[in-house]
């Protein structure tokens, strides 16, 4: 019989944003791998899913997390991650793996998927989506994320400010994932494309430090490295001016 290895979105970190389908996911499994960096902290998926799976289901398996820089050892970390959720799949029927966000957006679900392929045959891999930050720091700021026409582009700031400015020269809304420590070059890029006004920022969105504030008192010091910005387009048509 086949293992199945679900991938379960588990939100930005309330644990009011994981939805039924997600906590039953969490549930049916035979046990739930959280990914921990190798400092061994708690991270937000492990606290998320603590809320709804007893501990002794919950299984820590580290993951390079934050290595950027090195990819020999960045790949050795994957491989060694792959090889200890592959042989929990061999021992068990069913593995879930809770990721913050959604696990397919910019998530270590994928690159495990990838390598439990070639380490359990004939597995199946499912996911199960789940609230994204950006629509969380919608909802907490009151910003609209598109409207009519209006394109949605989503950047991850690792990739570089001049991937940013890039984007913030085009039309519709643009949100940029993981900026805490160019804080200062987002901020800028704001400024030079006149999109500082109306943006905002957010970060450890649902938890007791939860800051959401206007991008606009940005002042260059570094913010948390998992910090979301959503920078809407000028709206001067009026309601429905983008149809």
């Amino acid at each position: 019989m086949s293992s199945t290895l679900v991938g379960v979105g588990v939100g930005p970190g309330d644990p009011e944003l994981v939805t039924v389908k997600g906590v039953n996911a969490l549930r049916a499994a035979d046990v739930v791998v959280v990914p921990v960096m190798d400092t061994g902290e708690r991270g937000r998926a492990e606290a998320t899913v603590a809320h709804y799976v007893p501990a002794e289901r919950i299984v820590r398996v580290v993951f390079a997390l934050n290595e950027r820089t090195d990819r020999a050892r960045r790949e050795a970390a994957w491989d060694a991650a792959g090889g200890r959720v592959a042989e929990l799949l061999r021992r068990h029927g069913s593995v879930a793996f809770a990721t913050i966000g959604d696990p397919n957006v910019y998530s270590t679900f994928t690159y495990l998927a990838q390598t439990i392929a070639g380490l359990v045959p004939g597995v199946v891999v499912e996911t199960v989506p789940g609230i994204t930050a950006m629509q969380d720091l919608a909802a907490r700021s009151g910003a609209v994320l598109t409207e009519g026409t209006e394109p949605l582009t989503l950047v991850p700031v690792t990739a570089g400010s001049a991937v940013l400015k890039e984007a913030l020269a085009g039309p519709g809304t643009v949100v940029a994932y993981k900026f805490g420590r160019q804080a200062a070059e987002v901020a800028e890029a704001l400024r030079e494309t006149g999109r500082l006004g109306d943006a905002v920022w957010g970060s450890a969105l649902g938890l007791p430090e939860e800051s959401v504030r206007p991008a606009a008192e940005l002042d260059g010091a570094p913010l948390p490295y998992l910090s979301t910005l959503i920078a809407p387009p000028r709206r001067d048509g009026g309601r429905g001016g983008k149809l």
